[in-house]
């Protein structure tokens, strides 16, 4: 009966994604507990275009295996796909790569004709804090590819504890 009086009460919310944490509320609140991860990007700028993992799926699969490893996330499945080059390009193009993780994701995105890279790693936090290993995961890979100049962001996802109607 638990679970279908969390699920009535999931449903009355009007909100998808969100469970809510039983019990009696203040006030005739009770608290929704929504979905929470930590989304790191970042834009590598002056990355050596000769670098393998730049133009070759192998390498950029390997460096992204042994930086998930690094990382203490957990990989589930990936995918590498090496794009075609433009035409009248005279140099390799570009690869972008995933890496789904248990906790998330890892997306890479290389532009050998550019030297750039664009990183995005997100994790969930919902069973644990999985903020450091995102970070020590973005880390690993921007040293690996040693840009002249790195754009980074951090945005924090679904923090927020809503309170509805009981």
């Amino acid at each position: 009966m638990v679970g279908a009086r969390s699920a009535m009460l999931v449903a009355a919310s009007g909100v998808a994604g969100e469970s809510a944490i039983l019990g009696p509320g203040r006030h005739g609140l009770r608290m929704i507990q929504r979905m929470h991860g930590l989304h790191l990007t970042a834009d590598l700028h002056g990355c050596a275009a000769a670098r393998a993992a730049m133009s070759e799926p192998a390498a950029l699969r390997e460096l992204c295996r042994s930086a998930v490893r690094g990382s203490g996330l957990t990989p589930v499945n990936e995918l590498f796909h090496r794009f075609a080059p433009a035409p009248g390009s005279a140099g390799p193009a570009g690869i972008t790569g995933v890496v789904l993780l248990a906790e998330s994701h890892l997306a890479v995105h290389t532009w050998p004709e550019l030297d750039a890279v664009t990183l995005d790693v997100y994790v969930c936090n919902f069973g644990a804090d999985n903020s450091a290993r995102a970070h020590d995961l973005l880390g690993a890979l921007i040293d690996a590819f040693a840009p002249h100049r790195v754009e980074r962001h951090e945005l924090v996802r679904g923090a927020r504890t809503a309170m509805a109607p009981t």
